[in-house]
C-alpha cells in the first residue's frame, strides 16, 4: 500500500516540479524565448501572486489521490498484467477523463454564472505558464477529476483489478500533457499525431476564451462543432 501511494505521488510531484522549473526558465531566462508562441515576460510580476492557489490545488490533489488509493487499495494490482491489459486500461482512463474534461470545460464557458464565479480565474492569463494549468478555482479543480475514480471503478468491475502501471502511465500522461499545453512552447512531434491537442491548439483557446475545449484529444471539438483552429 505504501509503495502504491508513494510512487503515485512521486510521479505527479516530479512532473509538477518539472513544470515549475520550465516556468522559471521561461520567466527568468532567455533559453526558451525562441520557442515561445507569444511572450511571457509580462507574467514575471504576477506569477507569484498566483502561486498560493497553485499550491492549494496541488495539496488538494495529493490529499484526494492518497484518499482514493487508501480506500480502493484492494482494487489495485502491483503485478504486470501484460501489454494488452496495460494499454486497454490506460486508454479507458485517458478517454473517460478527457471526455469528462471536455464536457466540464465547455460547461464552464457556456454557462455565464460558472464562468464568472469559477472559470474566469484560469483565463486571467492569455499566455499561461506551464504550472498555471493548476491555476484554477479549487471547485473547478476537484470536479475536473471526477472521471478518474469512475474509470478506476469501471476497470475493476470488468477486469477484477486495476493495473497500477496503467494508472501511473495515465498520471504521467495527464500531468505532462497539461504542462505542455500551457507551456507556450511550439509543438514539434505533437503536430504530426492525428487528433492530439497541441500547445498551439490550447494557446488559441486562451487567446479567444472560447472553443478548443478538449485537453488531450481534439475529436470532441471536431464532433461537437467547437473546434476553432490549430494555429495562433
Amino acid at each position: 500500500m505504501l509503495k502504491l501511494i508513494c510512487i503515485t505521488i512521486a510521479v505527479g510531484a516530479g512532473l509538477n516540479l518539472l513544470g515549475g522549473i520550465v516556468s522559471f526558465l521561461i520567466l527568468r531566462t532567455s533559453l526558451l524565448r525562441g520557442m515561445q508562441i507569444q511572450s511571457r515576460d509580462h507574467l514575471r510580476k504576477v506569477f507569484w501572486s498566483r502561486f498560493p492557489i497553485i499550491a492549494l490545488n496541488l495539496s488538494i490533489l495529493f490529499v484526494l489521490v492518497t484518499a482514493l488509493l487508501w480506500l480502493a487499495q484492494q482494487a489495485f494490482d502491483l503485478q504486470w498484467q501484460g501489454t494488452l491489459a496495460f494499454l486497454a486500461q490506460f486508454l479507458v482512463l485517458a478517454c473517460l477523463d478527457d471526455a469528462w474534461f471536455y464536457l466540464w470545460h465547455r460547461s464552464l464557458h457556456r454557462n455565464a454564472y460558472l464562468y464568472k464565479k469559477i472559470h474566469h480565474i484560469h483565463h486571467r492569463s492569455t499566455a499561461p505558464l506551464p504550472l498555471e494549468y493548476i491555476y484554477v478555482h479549487p471547485l473547478e479543480w476537484i470536479v475536473r477529476f471526477i472521471a478518474i475514480p469512475i474509470g478506476v471503478g469501471a476497470i475493476y468491475l470488468f477486469n477484477g483489478s486495476v493495473s497500477v502501471h496503467a494508472l501511473w502511465a495515465f498520471i504521467f500522461w495527464l500531468n505532462f500533457h497539461e504542462i505542455a499545453l500551457h507551456s507556450g512552447i511550439r509543438s514539434t512531434l505533437g503536430r504530426y499525431i492525428p487528433y492530439l491537442a497541441t500547445t498551439e491548439y490550447h494557446e488559441l483557446h486562451h487567446l479567444k476564451k472560447r472553443g478548443n475545449y478538449a485537453s488531450s484529444f481534439t475529436i470532441w471539438d471536431r464532433l461537437l462543432g467547437t473546434r476553432i483552429g490549430t494555429e495562433v
